[in-house]
């Protein structure tokens, strides 16, 4: 497969994009081939060899990772796919993972810290300094940049980044770290649900952790409480997800994710069997050590809690 300067394929149901590249980024030209797909109901479709990699950021920007082994599977899932003429579709009758998908990774597997901070912010209130703090907090440096592709354009400025947010339509964004530990960010923000005004954040942050660290689990609530208490985020959840150390994504299973715990803005006297600890104008709840999928029936619950209580 050869990439080239446009779609290779362009239905009614999608634009199918060849990548052969060893590692494939949210690049500026995905970026437009995204937007272009949401102002005509496409769906974006990226298909690559099973050697390739791709980034965090591409991951979540709606676009489909599809995989060319024996055949054709979803690079984020496993699902097997097949091309019914119009678009890449699940294969109707598969009843288990595409065989790549359940192959080793290529590199060693180590944990990855994973922290998604949701908050509201006023028309007026400066944007960024949630990510600053936390990637200070958890990597020893705040952010060396900040764009809306691969490789970013711009040196972490938080008051350019708010005036990006506030006139330009593309306000998804990405930053990176600059630590010696790998760290990347995607940036959501949207406007608040009316009669509100302001600007809804969701940020996920991604810390990587070599095969043989751990990450530091018992400081991450404290971390976490050290966020100043000035507009504080509405909730943080943090979790550990394996994968590898660079962050780069493969078209393998890696493993289950599983949930430390999650700070809610508020006091709260429940919900029974959870232990609570109080963070300034936050409160934690812990969910699991970060090593068990099964605790996040845990954050379900918890969850449907915050909801009845007005906190969402």
């Amino acid at each position: 497969m050869q990439t080239v300067g446009g779609a290779d394929v362009l239905t009614d149901e999608a634009m199918v994009v060849l990548c052969d590249r060893p590692l494939v980024p949210l690049s500026n030209a995905i970026s437009g081939y995204l937007h272009e797909c949401e102002a005509t109901g496409r769906t974006l479709q990226i298909v690559t060899p099973s050697d390739s990699r791709i980034t965090i950021p591409l991951s979540t920007s709606g676009a489909q990772w599809i995989v060319h082994d024996d055949g054709y599977y979803e690079g984020l899932t496993g699902r097997p796919m097949r091309w019914d003429g119009t678009a890449f579709t699940p294969v109707p009758d598969a009843r288990d993972y595409a065989p790549a998908y359940r192959t080793p990774l290529a590199a060693p597997i180590g944990p990855t810290l994973v922290l998604t901070l949701k908050a509201s912010h006023a028309p007026d209130d400066p944007l960024g300094a949630h990510l600053h703090h936390l990637m200070r907090l958890f990597t020893g440096r705040p952010p060396a940049g900040w764009g809306t592709s691969e490789p970013l354009r711009h040196a972490w400025d938080a008051a350019e980044l708010t005036s990006h947010v506030h006139t330009a339509p593309d306000t998804r964004l990405v930053a990176v770290g600059a630590g010696d530990r790998p760290s990347i960010a995607t940036l959501d923000f949207a406007p608040l649900d009316a009669p509100s005004s302001g600007v809804a954040e969701t940020t996920t942050l991604t810390i990587g952790y070599g095969p043989n660290e751990t990450v530091p689990v018992d400081d991450v609530p404290s971390l976490i409480g050290e966020l100043p208490d000035e507009a504080p985020p509405t909730t943080v959840l943090a979790h550990i997800a394996p994968g590898r150390p660079d962050l780069a994504l493969e078209p393998r299973w890696a493993g289950p994710s599983a949930p430390i715990g999650l700070a809610a803005h508020g006091s709260f006297t429940g919900p029974p069997g959870f232990a609570r600890r109080p963070l300034g104008p936050l409160t934690w709840f812990q969910l699991g050590g970060g090593r068990s999928a099964d605790y996040w029936q845990r954050h379900k619950s918890l969850l449907a809690f915050l909801r009845t209580s007005g906190h969402d």
